[in-house]
């Protein structure tokens, strides 16, 4: 480490993460402008990342953030031990803005990696599986693609487990097997509930989605 002068953004942008994913805890940044003297910065985010998709989203969302979350146990592979993973994931609609960011073990996964597989694979296949069941598709119409979601989506997922494997030295992804399925089964079962209860909110998504890969 030949050069310590780190800036400023760095610190914080790493602190604001970890208020993101700690919900509740205070993290105090103090920055010396002039020996003695300090400017303060807080971050906190006392619901975590339902109170961040909220600040991502802005008041122009077209619908409301939501935040699900389950704990699952399960293995990458009949060979491989038990271990446990705790989901969280808070999403929204919107047609201004399009953010999506996945947190494990408290660390933002720059590359995603399975949760980023997991996310494509639950909401492609809930938002077509309404599209279909509502009769929203043109004749020969082709079916929605992950370019047409993520268009209007505002997404962040926070993720636990006790085992974790990455896919490189850098750690900006992970590769588990089980966390990949766990998200995928437990999104594509809340988002057909979603749709099912909050029946106003689904009609303005299929229709957003459909005009993303109309336009497209």
């Amino acid at each position: 480490f030949t050069d310590i002068n780190i800036p400023v953004e760095y610190y914080i942008d790493v602190m604001k993460r970890q208020a993101v994913v700690n919900a509740g805890v205070t993290f105090r940044f103090k920055n010396e402008t002039e020996p003695g003297k300090f400017e303060t910065t807080e971050y906190v985010y006392e619901n975590g990342i339902q109170d961040y998709v909220k600040e991502l989203a802005g008041g122009n969302a077209l619908t409301q953030p939501v935040f699900w979350q389950t704990e699952r146990k399960g293995r990458d592979r009949e060979d491989k031990p038990e271990y446990k993973v705790k989901l969280s994931i808070s999403l929204c609609f919107s047609n201004t803005v399009q953010i999506i960011e996945h947190y494990h073990n408290s660390s933002w996964l720059e590359h995603g990696g399975s949760p980023e597989k997991a996310t494509k694979s639950a909401l492609v296949s809930a938002i077509d599986g309404y599209l279909k069941s509502q009769s929203k598709y043109q004749k020969n119409e082709s079916k929605i693609t992950w370019a047409d979601v993520e268009d209007c989506l505002v997404l962040v997922s926070n993720n636990f487990s006790t085992q974790t494997s990455y896919e490189n030295q850098t750690k900006k992804a992970i590769s588990n097997k089980f966390v990949q399925d766990a998200i995928t089964e437990f999104l594509k079962a809340q988002m057909e509930l979603y749709f099912i209860e909050n029946p106003f909110d689904a009609q303005k998504i299929a229709e957003q989605v459909l005009n993303n890969k109309r336009s497209r």
